[in-house]
């Protein structure tokens, strides 16, 4: 199942170079038309610049094309026979995928309706973002379930919205969710805004792709869209072969879906039409040009079918600037569709390492649960507020069960850390280090970051409660550190089953599974769980 490409969001969980907050306004005007004297494309390339992301190929093989027409990349006349050919093809499929969110647009709904589909609509794109449809669809229904409306998620919290993100990924999108829904009830008197431009520039998240699918479906605004699927799509069909992220490769984009979604009285339906026919039909491998309503039309098509005109232009100064030649694959005479658009040169992963420690306290005491530290995530940032191990990132040495590391983490949030660590690892009354045991690495792959969790058990026991934990910065001590009370975290059956430590807290065995952790943390809880020695001190 194809997943929606994230048409981004300035996300620390997201690459970078997706980044919806980063796009800028392209200019209404058409591409500029290639000076006089400039050529077409050659046998050989000789080089390609810092304009094409950096990559460099010497005496590349490229088909031998002559120059074409700026005007290729025009949708001209094709609008109005593919807005038709686009509504035709999507009645059939609409309801092929079930996906609930989508429906038919209602003219006669008042401002509230058009409002609540608004919501409906946003929630659905940002879960969208780099995640299958099918892995969606039940979550959102949960989330409707949940929080039916914006003022229901408005009155909520990041426990209770990680919670049911839980599982699905990139949660710094449910945060921003969450602080929209705020906005818009304490600002807007609890109704989005109705069209791309103030959605754009008043909603926390949403760049000009989400605002502009938002108010084509809920509202009929005759406004473009342009994520992943529908970049390929347009690619082809103006063929497109140039640096898919220079201004003027997404500036020519742009407007083409706009020019093809200007004057259709049905703009939401051509944008989900748009939009569905690049996941499901327009893929990046084989795709299904025989079924696509739009081949008629393609010009990456013609191409690859020999029907497009190869003819030397009349005037060279009608030529495009923007295309570069296109590589040879295979024993192709033409180029195919999938050499549109050009490949994107993906930027290597950061490699990080992080110390972890499995946290446990044991009390001597008959019956005592084992307990377990959590630390709560700050709430911005990479997998904002949810709850880890406590860990040292990227340390100076690479070792997790560096004394020195283990160190710094009692510390950190153990009151009399020091007393902990200067106790004899013996059995004692007095709370010790019992047993330090390296477990194994975890890897887990964030779309910018490879991360490695380099993982270590480790148990304190000793009589009574667990050891006080260190208050955060401006708060309150959550235990007196003369009683090393008992407190301890736990289901709360006034949030959902949400566990909600405040910024730290020990956590029974049993808990720790359902707690607001993101998948890396699952993946080192389930390896602690396998290891030898689990149950056992010694």
């Amino acid at each position: 199942m194809v997943k929606r490409k994230a048409p981004s969001k300035d996300d620390s969980d997201f690459e970078a170079s997706a980044s919806e907050q980063s796009d800028y306004t392209p200019s209404s005007t058409k591409p500029k038309a290639k000076p006089k004297g400039a050529t077409g494309a050659g046998r050989k390339r000789a080089k390609r610049t810092d304009s094409d992301e950096g990559l460099t190929i010497e005496g590349e093989d490229t088909f031998d094309l002559p120059a074409h027409a700026a005007t290729r990349h025009y949708v001209g006349a094709r609008s109005v026979p593919m807005q038709g050919a686009l509504l035709a093809w999507f009645e059939g499929v609409h309801d092929a995928r079930g996906m609930p969110w989508r429906k038919p647009f209602d003219a006669s709904a008042d401002a509230d309706a058009r409002s609540q589909r608004a919501y409906e609509v946003w929630v659905s794109e940002i879960m969208l973002q780099q995640t299958q449809v099918t892995t969606v669809i039940p979550y959102y229904n949960k989330w409707m379930e949940r929080f039916p409306t914006v003022r229901d998620l408005a009155v909520s919290d990041i426990e209770t919205v990680n919670a049911l993100w839980k599982g699905l990924g990139y949660y710094s999108r449910a945060a921003r969710l969450l602080a929209g829904a705020q906005k818009v009830v304490k600002e807007m008197n609890g109704r989005l805004p109705t069209n791309a431009a103030d959605m754009q520039a008043n909603m926390p998240g949403i760049g000009r792709y989400t605002a502009g699918a938002i108010c084509s479906i809920a509202y009929g605004e005759q406004v473009p869209v342009l994520d992943g699927n529908v970049t390929r799509l347009m690619s082809r069909v103006l063929a497109v072969h140039a640096p898919p992220k220079s201004k003027q490769t997404l500036d020519t984009l742009w407007q083409g879906a706009a020019d093809l979604v200007h004057g259709c009285e049905q703009a939401g339906m051509l944008n989900q039409a748009l939009i569905e026919l690049g996941a499901t039909i327009c893929k990046p491998r084989e795709p299904s040009c025989g079924d696509c309503p739009v081949k008629s039309w393609c010009t990456a098509y013609s191409i690859a079918q020999k029907e497009q005109d190869l003819a030397p232009l009349p005037d060279i100064e009608d030529a495009c600037t923007q295309c570069v030649s296109i590589p040879r694959s295979g024993s192709a005479s033409k180029p195919q569709v999938t050499a549109y658009p050009m490949a994107v040169v993906r930027k290597k992963q950061r490699e990080e390492t992080d110390a972890v420690f499995v946290l446990e306290w044991r009390s001597t005491d008959d019956g005592a649960e084992r307990l377990f530290l959590l630390v709560k995530r700050p709430n911005t940032g990479l997998l904002a507020g949810l709850h880890e191990f406590p860990t040292m990132e990227n340390p100076s040495s690479a070792q997790s069960d560096d004394n020195a590391h283990l160190g710094s983490v009692i510390m950190r949030y153990i009151e009399n850390g020091s007393q902990l660590l200067e106790s004899p690892r013996q059995p004692s009354d007095v709370p010790h280090v019992a047993k330090v045991q390296t477990v194994g690495d975890v890897v887990h792959v964030f779309s910018h970051i490879r991360k490695t969790y380099r993982v270590s058990w480790v148990v304190l026991t000793g009589t009574g409660g667990p050891p006080a934990l260190r208050a955060p910065t401006g708060a309150q001590p959550t235990q007196k550190k003369s009683t090393r009370t008992k407190k301890v975290a736990s289901v709360s059956a006034n949030n959902g089953g949400v566990i909600s430590p405040p910024h730290s807290a020990w956590i029974k065995l049993s808990d720790v599974e359902h707690a607001n952790v993101g998948t890396g943390v699952m993946k080192i809880w389930k390896m602690v769980n396998a290891g030898a020695g689990w149950a056992e001190l010694e």
